[in-house]
């Protein structure tokens, strides 16, 4: 058994809160580069590479590359063989929360409920998504979600006929509806199986993987790509101006599911692709 102290995972939460805000991934800078190359559009191209010096000045000045500095979305994994003393876990990450976003100068944007709106002052609750997992380490992944491009996202109950192309079709649906809301270029996260909350899990979790990465399962990678083609012909484009370059990845990630049932969501992510990790 082997003991990590909470006040440890309140300072690593609250340190990736500040690096996610402030250094866009290596991945999304490079598929943004990319992006320049292959967009025909004059005015789009302009616009990927003012993102590219955005990132680079957040990155240097150590300032938020998006005002919208997220819901803090937090994924644990927790090793069962791992012993937190000092303090309760949802504490503990809550708390590095709050002082992540204080010390970064970080908007805060949480309410206390839904319909009276009033700010909690800390960003906090997070969002904790826990796992337990063989072996004595905590991995900890903090992942800025703005309100934008999360108010962009749907779930769908479809019907198992509906099949890959039902799946597509309420995919690009969702997109084209999303149009220039969500900061594109984008990414598009999307959950199939389990049941409504799963699939809406893994839409989520998917935004996780690097740009680029293709799904393990054949089928699924081969929807990941046809996917990608479909929503970058809409032209969309970069901040929705018109262009090829409407969506950076798609990536999908899938859970068996009752026979009844074939439970799609949709995530979009933002060109601000925000998220760090640590293991403790």
């Amino acid at each position: 058994m082997r003991e990590i102290q909470a006040s440890d995972i309140t300072e690593t939460v609250s340190r990736l809160c500040k690096e996610a805000n402030f250094m866009l991934g290596e991945d999304v800078y490079a598929a943004i580069e990319s992006g320049i190359a292959r967009e025909e559009s004059p005015i789009g191209r302009e616009i990927l590479g003012e993102l590219l010096e955005n990132a680079q000045i957040a990155r240097t000045e150590r300032v938020p590359m998006c005002q919208d500095t997220g819901f803090a979305v937090v994924f644990l994994e927790i090793g069962q063989d791992v012993h937190i003393a000092g303090g309760y876990l949802e504490d503990a990450v809550n708390a590095g929360v709050a002082q992540g976003y204080d010390e970064g100068f970080l908007r805060k944007s949480i309410v206390c409920h839904p319909l009276d709106r009033v700010n909690t002052g800390d960003n906090t609750p997070a969002v904790i998504h826990t796992k337990m997992v063989p072996g004595e380490k905590i991995r900890i992944v903090v992942a800025p979600k703005g309100g934008g491009s999360e108010n962009m996202s749907a779930v769908r109950m479809l019907k198992p006929s509906d099949g890959m192309d039902g799946v597509a079709d309420f995919v690009l649906e969702t997109v084209k509806k999303a149009g220039p809301n969500p900061c594109p270029p984008i990414i598009v996260g999307v959950g199939m199986g389990g049941t409504m909350e799963i699939a809406a899990f893994l839409a989520k979790k998917s935004l996780l993987r690097e740009v680029g990465s293709r799904n393990r399962n054949p089928e699924d990678a081969e929807l990941e790509s046809k996917l990608l083609h479909m929503i970058n012909k809409t032209g969309i484009g970069p901040a929705g101006l018109g262009g090829r370059v409407t969506a950076l990845a798609v990536n999908i990630e899938a859970y068996p599911c009752h026979i009844a049932s074939l439970p799609v969501a949709v995530n979009i992510q933002c060109h601000a692709a925000r998220h760090r990790e640590a293991v403790l």
